[in-house]
């Protein structure tokens, strides 16, 4: 049986997306997975097929909406699995991760992971805008340190997996949202580059990637997320990263 595996980590909330961890449990069918409606969900997570590599996608929702587009992409390659709901913080991510780590199938060769939007994130309770987002009276999720410390206790435990990992960067921060601030994006990057450097862990530039497509393919002005196009756009790139390490593990399968 083949064992390789890949986890995607990674994420923030898009509406609609937020069923239960027991609906995201339940495999759908190779059918349902790739003909049926289900094909477009991305908790939909498929069958384990032995004689392919396990792929699974952790996250937020810039992670979520690129999940299906993963999914078709590398179909007949690998089986993409997700975990269910959304991947938030480094702190909540840290809290849930042997959780996740022991979804079926429960084995992952390769991960590929992120964090940080939600970290650099600053809310306010008082906040009338969406997610209580405040970049002037807010409150930042998780300083610059306790995202270090979070992310190199997330890599400590991920190595333990035996699994190839990939990091995945964080995405462009736009002018003008409301609760975070320009250049953190490529702050908080630069923290989780020294931390996958002193660890050997291969890293997937997905921020130099959208800004090469943006402003076309951001979904409005001052927000994080894409469109349609922009998502199906960076989902190349994450099955491009998972292709090549797929490729590398079955050359150097006896």
């Amino acid at each position: 049986m083949i064992t390789t595996a890949l986890l995607v980590l990674g994420g923030l909330f898009l509406p609609g997306l937020s069923p239960s961890a027991s609906a995201a449990e339940d495999l759908a069918s190779k059918e349902e997975l790739y003909t049926g409606k289900e094909y477009r969900e991305a908790f939909q997570n498929p069958q384990d097929d032995p004689s392919r590599p396990n792929v699974l996608l952790i996250g937020d929702s810039i992670s979520n909406a690129y999940t299906v587009d993963v999914r078709k992409k590398l179909h007949g390659q690998a089986d993409v699995f997700r975990i269910p709901g959304n991947g938030k913080n480094s702190a909540y991510g840290l809290a849930n991760l042997n959780k996740w780590l022991s979804m079926k199938p429960g084995k992952w060769d390769v991960i590929h992971f992120n964090w940080g939007l939600w970290d650099l994130c600053y809310r306010n309770p008082e906040s009338k805008v969406q997610g209580y987002r405040d970049k002037v009276h807010g409150t930042i999720t998780a300083t610059p340190e306790e995202f270090r410390s979070n992310l190199e206790k997330i890599v400590a435990r991920l190595k333990k997996t035996d699994a190839t990992l990939i990091w995945c960067t964080i995405t462009p921060v736009p002018e003008g949202e409301a609760g975070r601030k320009l250049g953190d994006d490529l702050k908080y990057n630069r923290i989780a580059e020294e931390i996958m450097r002193a660890n050997d862990i291969q890293i997937n530039d997905l921020h130099a990637h959208a800004l090469l497509a943006l402003p076309e393919i951001k979904i409005k002005e001052g927000d994080v997320h894409f469109t349609k196009e922009g998502s199906r756009y960076l989902a190349g790139k994450v099955a491009s990263e998972i292709a090549q390490v797929i490729s590398k593990k079955k050359e150097t399968q006896p």
